[in-house]
C-alpha cells in the first residue's frame, strides 16, 4: 500500500545508530542519511515529499481521544523531528536503542514480581536519596531533585535536551512494600476497632490497608477470621460503599484472583469490556497468564478461552486466544536476524500490499519477547521509514487495532502504557473509576514507581495531583496513600 507524499523529506536518522563503539566515525545526529538501500522493496529515490503531504499533527499523547488523532504515537512532522517527545532524534538516552514517538526507558524488567531496592514513597516530587542500598545513585548527579515534578518535561512539540534525560533504574518498583515487624494479629485487631460500634474509622483501616503488601494483607484476612470467627470482606462490604468499597476489596483480593475477577466482570451479563480484557491478557507475563486462567476455573468453573470465544469475534477474538496461551517467548536476548526478518514480514503483510494479512502481524506479536518486538519495531521504522504503531492503526481498527499496539506499546514502554490508561481514566468530564482502581492496585508492587514517573514526562503534572482533582473523600486519601503522594 503506498502513501503519496510520504515520508517528508529530512526524515529523522534512527536513534541509537551507529552501531555502539563507532560513534566516533559518525557524524553527530541529525547529519547523516539513511543508510543506502532503504527500504528494501522497490529500491530508487523516494520522490521529495511537499511538506503539506503527511498529517505530522500526531503528538504523542494528544489531548481529547485516545488513540492521537492523525497517527499514533507520533508520526515524523514534515520538518523531519519525531513530534513526540520533539527532539532531534530523541528516543533515549545516549547508549540506549532508542525510538521516536514513545517515552522510553533504556531497561525494562519484563517479570511480574516485587522489585528489590526500595524508593522513597512520593517519588516523584520527594527528595531523592543520594545513595541507594547496593552503592550507586539511579539518577545523574546533575539533576536537582528538589524540583523533581518538573524535570525532564516531554512536550509534545520540543524537547530540551540541554541536560541529559536520567535514566530509569534497572527493574522496577512498587510504591507498595512489604511492611517490617508485621503482625497479622495486631492489624486485625485495628480493622476490627476501626469497624466496630458506631460509624468507622476510615483512616484506621487506610493506614492499614495501604501499608501493607497485598501477601500480608491475606495474612490479616485469615488472622481476623480466626480471632473473630467473622469474615474481614464481608465486615468491611457492611461499613463501606461505592469506589472506597472497590478499592478496598480489590486490595484485599489476591493478585491473580482479582485479575481474574476482572475479566469474569467484564465479561458477564449484557456486553462486553474489551479494553479490560486488552490490559490484562496483553501486558502479564506467560507464569501470571498461567496462573490466571487457573484461577478463572477454580474460582468460577468457568474455562477463560471459552468464554472468549462466545464473547469476541473474527481477529480480536484470535488474539486473545492466543494470548490467553501463556505461551510467548520470554528469552530476553535479541536476535536482530530475526527482528529484521520480521520486519519485513509485517511490511509485506501490510503496508506492502493491497489488504492486510492479519495472521501474519498475530503470529509475530502474540510469540516474539517483548525486547525481540522492540528491535523489530526499530527493524520496522529503518525499512518502511514509518513507525510500526502508526502502521498498525492504518491497517486494523477497533479492539484488534488496541490489543496489537498494547502488545507494542508493552514491548516499547509498559509504564507509559499504563501511565496513558490511568490519565484517559481521568481526563475530561466524569473518571472510569474502576480503570483507575485496577491499575492502581495491580501495578502498586509492580511499577507504580516508573509509572508516575512517565505520567509526570507524558502529561507535565504528576498522577497524584491529577488523582486528588478527580476524586474526593476517603477514596482519594486511600489512592493517594497507594501511589505515596
Amino acid at each position: 500500500m503506498s502513501y503519496p507524499g510520504y515520508p517528508p523529506t529530512g526524515y529523522p536518522p534512527f536513534p541509537g545508530y551507529p552501531p555502539t563503539g563507532q560513534e566516533s566515525s559518525f557524524p553527530p545526529p541529525g547529519q547523516y542519511p539513511y543508510p543506502s538501500g532503504f527500504p528494501p522493496m522497490g529500491g530508487g529515490a523516494y520522490p521529495p515529499a511537499p511538506s503539506s503531504g503527511y498529517p505530522g499533527a500526531g503528538g504523542y499523547p494528544a489531548p481529547g481521544g485516545y488513540p492521537a488523532p492523525g497517527g499514533y504515537p507520533g508520526a515524523p512532522q514534515p520538518g523531519g523531528a519525531p513530534s513526540y517527545p520533539g527532539g532531534q532524534g530523541f528516543g533515549a538516552p545516549p547508549g540506549g536503542a532508542g525510538f521516536p514517538g514513545y517515552p522510553q526507558p533504556p531497561t525494562q524488567s519484563y517479570g511480574g514480581g516485587p522489585a528489590q531496592v526500595p524508593l522513597p514513597g512520593g517519588f516523584p516530587g520527594g527528595a531523592m536519596p543520594s545513595q541507594y542500598p547496593g552503592g550507586q545513585s539511579p539518577y545523574p548527579s546533575q539533576i536537582n531533585t528538589e524540583s523533581f515534578p518538573s524535570y525532564p518535561v516531554f512536550s509534545p512539540v520540543s524537547w530540551d535536551y540541554s541536560s541529559e534525560p536520567a535514566p530509569m533504574t534497572q527493574g522496577t518498583h512498587g510504591t507498595i512494600r512489604p511492611a517490617a515487624n508485621f503482625d497479622a494479629m495486631r492489624d486485625a485487631e485495628v480493622l476490627r476497632k476501626a469497624m466496630k460500634g458506631f460509624g468507622t474509622d476510615e483512616q484506621a483501616i487506610i493506614d492499614v490497608v495501604a501499608n501493607r503488601s497485598n501477601d500480608q494483607r491475606q495474612k490479616i484476612k485469615a488472622a481476623f477470621k480466626t480471632m473473630y470467627g467473622k469474615d474481614l470482606i464481608k465486615d468491611l462490604k457492611s461499613e463501606l460503599s461505592g469506589n472506597m468499597e472497590e478499592l478496598i476489596l480489590a486490595l484485599f483480593m489476591p493478585s491473580t484472583y482479582y485479575d481474574a475477577w476482572s475479566l469474569r466482570n467484564a465479561m458477564k451479563g449484557a456486553g462486553t469490556q474489551e479494553r479490560v480484557l486488552i490490559e490484562i491478557l496483553c501486558t502479564r507475563t506467560n507464569q501470571e497468564i498461567r496462573e490466571i486462567v487457573r484461577c478463572y476455573q477454580s474460582e468460577f468453573g468457568r474455562d477463560l478461552e471459552k468464554d472468549i470465544r462466545s464473547d469476541t469475534s473474527g481477529h480480536f477474538e484470535r488474539l486473545l486466544v492466543s494470548m490467553c496461551q501463556g505461551n510467548r517467548d520470554e528469552n530476553q536476548n535479541v536476535n536482530h536476524q530475526l527482528a529484521q526478518e520480521d520486519a519485513q514480514r509485517l511490511y509485506q503483510a501490510g503496508e506492502g500490499r493491497l489488504g492486510t494479512d492479519e495472521s501474519c502481524f498475530n503470529m509475530i506479536l502474540a510469540t516474539r519477547s517483548f525486547p525481540q518486538l522492540k528491535a523489530t519495531m526499530e527493524a520496522y521504522s529503518r525499512m518502511a521509514n514509518r513507525d510500526l504503531l502508526n502502521s498498525v492503526s492504518r491497517e486494523f481498527s477497533g479492539n484488534v487495532e488496541s490489543g496489537l499496539k498494547t502488545i507494542l506499546q508493552c514491548a516499547l514502554n509498559r509504564p507509559a502504557f499504563f501511565a496513558e490508561r490511568l490519565y484517559y481514566s481521568m481526563k475530561g468530564a466524569g473518571t472510569d473509576d474502576s480503570t483507575l482502581v485496577r491499575i492502581v492496585v495491580t501495578r502498586s508492587e509492580i511499577d507504580l514507581v516508573q509509572i508516575k514517573q512517565m505520567f509526570s514526562q507524558m502529561y507535565q503534572k504528576t498522577l497524584g495531583t491529577m488523582i486528588a482533582s478527580d476524586t474526593s473523600g476517603d477514596y482519594r486519601k486511600l489512592l493517594l496513600a497507594i501511589v505515596g503522594q
